[in-house]
Parts: C-alpha cells; structure tokens; sequence
C-alpha cells in the first residue's frame, strides 16, 4: 500500500459548513455584547476601536478581492473591513460570537462560517480564488495559523494579525538574532515579514499577561523554491532543535556524506544563516544525497 505524502507544514483540513448562527449558552451582557471569554479557546476581546481600525489598514487590498477574518468575536475588527471594498468572509468557532455577528452584521449574511480554521478546508471558502488573511489571533494557535497559511500560499498573497508580541517578534527576527528560528525561516522563505506596532493589555477583555505585536506577510514574487521543500522543513527544524551546537554535530541524522560535511558551513550554528543560506545548504544536501 502506497504511503500518504507527509505534509511538511502538519495541518489537517476539513470541509467547512457555514453556520446557521444557532447560539451557545448565554455569555452576553444587557447590550447583547459577549461579556465572558472562553479560556479554552484563548479568547482576548479587543476594545480598541482606534487599534482596530489600525489593523484594517495594514492590508493593501491589492491583487485579490477576498478577506478571510479569523476569529471575529464581536466584531470590533469586522465592523472596519467591512468598510473596505472587499469580499469578507468571517471563520469563529465560538457559538456565541457567530450568534451576534449573525444578528448585529447583516452584511455578513451568508458570510460566516463556524468551523475550526485549522480543521477547514480553507481552500473552499472563496472557491479556490486568491484571499488574504486578517484577524486578532488567538495566542494558544498563532503559530498554527501561521503553519497553514505556508502550506496555502499560493491562494494567500497577504496576511497580517495580532499576535503575541514574543511570537510576532520571532516571526520577523532576522538571522544572528536570538529569537530566530524554525517559524522565521520557514515564513520568510516565502513571504516578506514586517513588524507593524505593538499592542498594550489594557486594550482587550480580558486583558493578556503579555503585549501583543501586529505583523504583515507579503509573499514573494517567486515563492516557489528552488529546493526540495519537504527536506528544507526536515533540515530547518533539526538544526534548531539543537541550536548552540554547530551543524555539523546538529544534523548527524541527516546521514551527509564525509565530504558533504567538510563544507565551511556545517562549521556554523543555525541562527548565523540567512534563509537563502538554509534554501541553498537543502539543495547541497539534496546533491549528496544523489
């Protein structure tokens, strides 16, 4: 029996189903707002409508007419891509917050999806036509959403969220810096990664015990790699796994060939090579291995 393909960015998709806005149990105050954040589901209510505003600008709205928002809540965001001249469709996996964005949105009819967006199929959702991606990020999956945002980019040209500030932060850090790692390699090598501005606690509900970072991806003009991109995951996350030590010693597992491993390369540790340095060491390693 022929093995499935190991998909390097580890996401499961499902088919989503668009929701009939059937609410949970109450959680809304006496203005109908969601009042109590569900812990499990890493929820911080932004407040902020200036931030938020803020936030639906970092996008260029070029070259795709599609927005997907993820994680909506009560709209404090959704209320400012709707002002854009965009299709938007929302993904909330809380029953309460897809109850009032049902009721309070109406332009949203027919546009909110309750479904996990790490099990939806998201490819789906605009009927496999380019769409960006935007939203205020649970803390507990960023890195997941970032993961499958990689694994579609050929349907997502732009991105930009909120996350936590440390996690936004070593997305964007450049090679040398300490916080480099397996999700800046992995991101840069295919979009360009910018830093916007940081957000403080005082303006969510609940407030977080962190800051928080909003960050934009661009992808590249030519995101496809001139390397195998399955071994470059293999290659990115063994070398970080044991960073303080040389590449040498680190991808011993690798079983590279003697002279392989003479290169002047394996003589640094991970965090001093650039991305194109990582794309370039897979296709030498993909060499050897011939």
């Amino acid at each position: 029996m022929k093995k499935k393909k190991k998909n390097p960015f580890n996401s499961k998709d499902n088919k989503f189903k668009q929701s009939k806005y059937a609410p949970g149990k109450a959680a809304f105050n006496a203005d109908g707002d969601v009042v109590r954040a569900k812990k499990h589901l890493g929820q911080h209510f932004l407040t902020d409508e200036g931030i938020a505003s803020k936030i639906a600008d970092t996008l260029g709205y070029e070259g795709y007419k599609n927005v997907l928002e993820i994680g909506p809540g009560m709209g404090v965001l959704t209320k400012y891509l709707l002002k854009k001249d965009v299709n938007l469709h929302v993904i909330e996996i809380d029953r309460d917050s897809v109850a009032y964005l049902g009721e309070n949105y109406p332009q949203l009819e027919g546009k909110i999806l309750e479904k996990d967006f790490l099990k939806a199929d998201i490819t789906e959702i605009f009927e496999k036509e380019p769409y960006a991606i935007i939203g205020n990020f649970p803390y507990n999956i960023s890195t997941q959403i970032v993961f499958k945002t990689l694994e579609n980019r050929e349907l997502i040209p732009e991105f930009s969220g909120m996350f936590q500030k440390e996690v936004a932060m070593r997305i964007a850090a450049p090679h040398g810096n300490k916080t480099y790692g397996i999700l800046s390699v992995l991101t840069q090598a295919f979009f360009e990664v910018e830093y916007l501005f940081t957000v403080p606690p005082t303006v969510f509900n609940p407030p977080p015990k962190v800051e928080s970072g909003v960050i934009r991806l661009k992808r590249k003009e030519n995101f496809t790699l001139q390397c195998d991109e399955a071994l470059l995951f293999r290659v990115v996350k063994t070398a970080f796994q044991q960073r303080r030590k040389t590449l040498r010693n680190s991808l011993k597992t690798l079983d590279l060939s003697d002279n392989l491993r003479e290169d002047a390369i394996f003589g640094q540790r991970p965090e001093q090579l650039s991305v194109q340095e990582f794309i370039e060491l897979t296709e030498k390693i993909q060499q050897d291995a011939i």
